[in-house]
């Protein structure tokens, strides 16, 4: 988590929404990324997919597996690639009380009508995962009052 973390702050500098992800298989790091969607202009640039996206490519494979750290439960559009990529296990810090699809609104990765589904573990660094989103919309609100 701490390498996701590492890429969430890295966002948060670019000016984006402060979430990291990297995807590890048989314990060593295939691809990390985070949230793009304003540089990339592309609404589907979160930190998940654009790890995807990467450890793809390394891996010459759409179906990547592994295990996914992220540091905000994913959405349902990040939930769909998750189960495209055949990811293993999803580790996630904070809880998306308006958008998270493995646990918060929806639970995808137990959806039997999937064909495939994966183990969910939330709550992992949830304090230092929450206060980076947090402190980032705050320096945000305060921007905008001044």
């Amino acid at each position: 988590m701490k390498i996701a973390l590492d890429e969430a702050r890295a966002a948060a500098a670019e000016g984006e929404v402060p979430v990291g992800a990297v995807l590890v298989r048989d314990g060593a790091e295939v691809a990390r990324g985070h949230n793009r969607t304003i540089a990339a202009v592309d609404p589907s640039s979160h930190a998940e997919i654009e790890t995807l996206r990467l450890a793809s490519v390394r891996l010459g494979n759409h179906r990547t597996g592994g295990v996914l750290y992220v540091t905000l439960e994913p959405c349902l559009m990040c939930m769909g690639a998750l189960v495209q990529a055949r990811v293993e296990l999803l580790v996630y810090g904070a809880d998306d009380p308006k958008a998270g699809a493995a646990a918060s609104l929806f639970r995808i990765a137990e959806d039997v009508r999937l064909n495939h589904r994966f183990a969910v573990r939330g709550g992992v660094a949830a304090e230092e995962c929450s206060a980076l989103l947090s402190g980032f919309f705050q320096a945000r609100r305060d921007c905008r009052s001044h």
